[in-house]
């Protein structure tokens, strides 16, 4: 990883972000570039205004990088929407990784979420860190999570060419159904049978998980299963908390299968939900 993109609008939110771009910076000897995008939809003098402002805190930033982090940074304004301006930059800076904050939890959530972050993950072309968690060292444990589609393999093996696993605990996490424990249908067996049924489910999606790992070329990672108890986004964070996971890796790619389980609403809610920082791999070129 060498080329890192910081999206900023000077908030709090984006210096959690540009705390962590300057770990990861740091860790392997990367470059930054800030960026930040004034809305173009404004009378002139406001443009104006907002964009020497923007200039002159932009400088500042990047020579504290300098300074106090030993970290190159380069610096852009980009006049656009707010989506817009950030995936422009992306596609001229063609970064190994987009680091966002997190998303404002009240005000707006719904509109941040659903247009600026989710659309950046998908059409952006690079893995998107949105760092929910007050950096405070590198990452000790990533879980990652699967459906055991090729998508999947893609997106993970685009992970670990990144490197932000090589030092960590990485967990990979298969979230199964068991559709006859389903409620419609759990009446009808008895305890002992739902635990016989559930044992073979847990083996069954193991051995499946086990098998997508020989084949995906990922190196030194645990396999983990888990019971769709809830929904898939719960699984995901409670599977996280419960091992104390703190980076949670989702993928997507424009097919079937993961899309309609990591795009829309797993996706989205993981985002808006999780205290975790979030990495998220969008499609693969081509594939």
């Amino acid at each position: 990883m060498k080329k890192i993109m910081v999206a900023t609008d000077f908030s709090e939110r984006s210096d959690r972000a540009l705390r962590r771009a300057a770990l990861l910076a740091r860790q392997f000897g990367a470059a930054i570039t800030l960026v930040h995008v004034v809305d173009d939809d404004l009378p002139r003098r406001i443009l104006d205004a907002e964009r020497d402002e923007a200039e002159t805190l932009l400088r500042q930033t990047a020579d504290t990088l300098g300074q106090v982090d030993g970290v190159q940074c380069e610096t852009r304004i980009i006049l656009a929407s707010p989506f817009a301006g950030i995936i422009r930059g992306v596609e001229e800076a063609k970064p190994d990784l987009l680091v966002i904050g997190p998303h404002r939890r009240q005000i707006l959530k719904d509109v941040f979420i659903g247009t600026t972050a989710e659309r950046t993950i998908r059409l952006g072309g690079c893995p998107v860190l949105m760092v929910n968690a007050p950096p405070t060292g590198a990452y000790r444990h990533m879980m990652q999570t699967t459906d055991l589609s090729d998508g999947s393999r893609d997106a993970l093996q685009t992970i670990r060419a990144l490197g932000i696993g090589d030092e960590t605990r990485i967990t990979l996490l298969h979230v199964f159904d068991a559709p006859a424990l389903r409620l419609t249908m759990s009446h009808t067996m008895s305890k002992a049978d739902q635990a016989h049924y559930m044992a073979g489910e847990e083996k069954d999606a193991l051995r499946d998980l086990t098998g997508f790992l020989a084949g995906a070329g990922l190196g030194s990672v645990v396999p983990k299963v888990r019971h769709k108890a809830t929904t898939v986004h719960r699984e995901i964070l409670e599977a996280a908390q419960a091992e104390a996971a703190d980076l949670i890796v989702v993928s997507t790619h424009g097919k079937t299968g993961l899309r309609k389980l990591l795009v829309g609403s797993v996706t989205e809610h993981v985002l808006r939900t999780s205290a975790i920082d979030i990495l998220a791999i969008p499609p693969v070129q081509g594939g």
